[in-house]
């Protein structure tokens, strides 16, 4: 996002239009109807595919007190099933980062989360030999003084936070300066419908996250982005209308 706005700042002179997708801290809230073993499933993909190296990953879960310590146990057991190692080996789920200067923002935020009094559920710690490696990390007890629970992690690890209600989850989720996307885990279109219209993100998710169509527009708000692409709203975003007025005599 810093280099966006930079990107945007420079091009200001030229009077152009800007197609810029930047990062996200993409939230996630898993409601007290919800079912947690679906919900545990499709977050952990959704958290920590490729890595958690996606601007669309899910980077911050919130659930329902009342499901709050049996989606962490689902979850684990998900996060436990996933094997780390050579991403040509088929088997394999999680590769290294990409960069190492990535890892250094991972540690940092997990040293905050841990000085701050998180409880490290699972990971936590970078591992030796060539290439950025991270453990798969997740912290409960966590809150929006922390850093992983604020700035983009773009890595493998995940804070998951116990709320009281949908009130408190909009609150929570929307508590931010990034707005690509957000989902809510229920089986109530309804409630699906209140939550997710009064976030201010470029794509919402019901029962599923982490995910793009062609069909739809793909757009970021606040410190997400601007503009448009994919579907209809992508090709006029890259396309500006001429009017012709013809008279043939």
């Amino acid at each position: 996002s810093a280099t966006g706005r930079a990107i945007a700042q420079a091009y200001g002179p030229h009077m152009g239009r800007l197609q810029l997708e930047l990062g996200g801290k993409d939230p996630a809230y898993v409601a007290p109807d919800a079912d947690v073993a679906v919900a545990a499933a499709s977050l952990a993909d959704g958290a920590f595919y490729n890595n958690g190296q996606s601007c669309c990953s899910v980077e911050r879960i919130y659930v329902h007190e009342t499901l709050h310590d049996a989606f962490v146990e689902a979850f684990v057991e998900q996060v436990d099933a996933m094997v780390m190692g050579d991403p040509t080996d088929g088997s394999t789920y999680l590769g290294p980062l990409t960069r190492s200067a990535q890892l250094a923002v991972l540690e940092a935020q997990v040293a905050d989360a841990t000085a701050r009094g998180a409880t490290l559920v699972r990971g936590g710690n970078a591992l030796p030999g060539p290439g950025a490696w991270m453990q798969p990390t997740v912290f409960t007890g966590v809150d929006h003084s922390m850093a992983l629970m604020r700035d983009e992690s773009f890595g493998p690890l995940i804070g998951i936070q116990s709320t009281s209600g949908d009130e408190q989850a909009v609150e929570l989720m929307d508590d931010t300066e990034f707005g690509l996307t957000a989902g809510v885990f229920t089986p109530s279109q309804e409630r699906a419908e209140a939550i997710l219209s009064r976030l201010d993100v470029g794509s919402a998710y019901w029962n599923c996250c982490d995910r793009v169509s062609p069909r739809l527009p793909w757009s970021g708000r606040r410190h997400s982005g601007v503009g448009s692409t994919l579907s209809v709203s992508g090709i006029t975003a890259f396309s500006r209308p001429k009017g012709w007025h013809l008279r043939a005599s």
